[in-house]
């Protein structure tokens, strides 16, 4: 019964074929090779439109990548008080782009567009000390476990574009958020203003999958040799390309995803009823926040349950006898987990 996050599980079976196919033989190096081809079309096809494609191993190199692309001297990055890049990557953008990220408040894990623009309005171009805007990165779906709707990204990116920077996408659980919309994954990026995005393969059953798209490929040509200088071309691309284009085959990466929110909504329904446990507060994707009795946390980790404690937000009411935690479900969580972790509470 592991919780802790879907980072902890293994990778899916067709994931690991696809890296056996291209374990033997030779290819080009450096993203030259034809699965690196052949993946790179498929997100266009994905996106409906032509993008470029960066293959790269890690989540907080995908942000901390994409963020430097946009930076300049002095540069402030706007992103939401408890998003990942602020709380979870230590410092990477800041490293990376040489530009500080500058914190947006927002409920349920999402920017504010009212604080957005009161952020935007604190800052210009004649007072130089307090540096100047460069963009704006969310996060889909949030640290909070909620999922911005397409008209919440479109009035965020009006706002950023209104301003000529351009607006991030962080997507490490991008789709866990898309399956809880009627939207397409053009409609929720660059239909609805996205200039580019983190798309994560990591966390929803690949092993080390994770790329930049750039939906106008000409604006941030810098790209290229960030990663290169970044250490992040790797020379055998292809086993992430090739994790790739059998994540996006037949839809593979939706039907992972939409297991995992639903072993989520097992659990939401089972703190419904349960005396040991109730919600923190409502989420939408693959994350779930609690308030357990501590021991009904004893019991049900004595029986084999792994997942975290978590730091109440200021405002959560806590009993003495209460705790709070996540718990993340993957494409490997099965039902089996949720009922024996549900029974384990008492």
């Amino acid at each position: 019964m592991f919780f802790a996050s879907d980072n902890w599980a293994g990778a899916h079976p067709a994931i690991i074929d696809a890296m056996a196919r291209e374990a033997g033989g030779y290819a080009a190096a450096y993203g030259a090779s034809e699965v690196d081809r052949r993946a790179e079309a498929v997100f266009s096809t994905l996106f409906e439109r032509e993008v470029a494609v960066f293959f790269v191993g890690t989540g907080t190199a995908a942000n901390s990548l994409a963020l430097a692309a946009m930076a300049r001297p002095g540069g402030l990055i706007f992103c939401h008080a408890g998003s990942h890049v602020v709380e979870d990557e230590c410092g990477a953008v800041e490293f990376q782009s040489g530009n500080r990220l500058f914190h947006i408040a927002g409920p349920d894990g999402k920017i504010s567009p009212e604080a957005l623009e009161a952020a935007f309005a604190r800052f210009t171009p004649e007072f130089v000390h307090a540096g100047r805007p460069v963009g704006v990165t969310i996060t889909q779906g949030t640290e909070a476990g909620t999922a911005y709707s397409v008209d919440e990204v479109r009035r965020l990116a009006e706002i950023t574009h209104a301003h000529g920077l351009p607006l991030h996408m962080d997507g490490a659980r991008f789709a866990n958020a898309l399956m809880r919309s009627n939207a397409s994954a053009a409609e929720m990026t660059w239909k609805a203003g996205v200039d580019l995005m983190s798309f994560g393969g990591t966390k929803n059953g690949c092993i080390e999958a994770e790329a930049i798209v750039v939906f106008e490929p000409a604006r941030f040509p810098d790209l290229p040799f960030l990663r290169k200088r970044a250490g992040h071309l790797f020379s055998k691309t292809r086993f992430i390309a090739a994790q790739f284009e059998a994540y996006l085959q037949d839809g593979l990466w939706r039907k992972l995803a939409s297991h995992a929110n639903d072993m989520a909504d097992r659990l939401r329904t089972g703190f419904h009823v349960s005396a040991q446990a109730r919600i923190a507060w409502t989420t939408d994707t693959n994350e779930v926040f609690a308030i357990l009795t501590k021991g009904g946390a004893e019991r049900a980790r004595a029986a084999g349950a792994v997942f975290y404690d978590w730091h109440p937000p200021a405002g959560t009411a806590l009993g003495a006898d209460e705790i709070m935690i996540r718990l993340v479900t993957s494409f490997a969580t099965t039902a089996e987990d949720v009922a024996g972790f549900l029974a384990a509470l008492g």
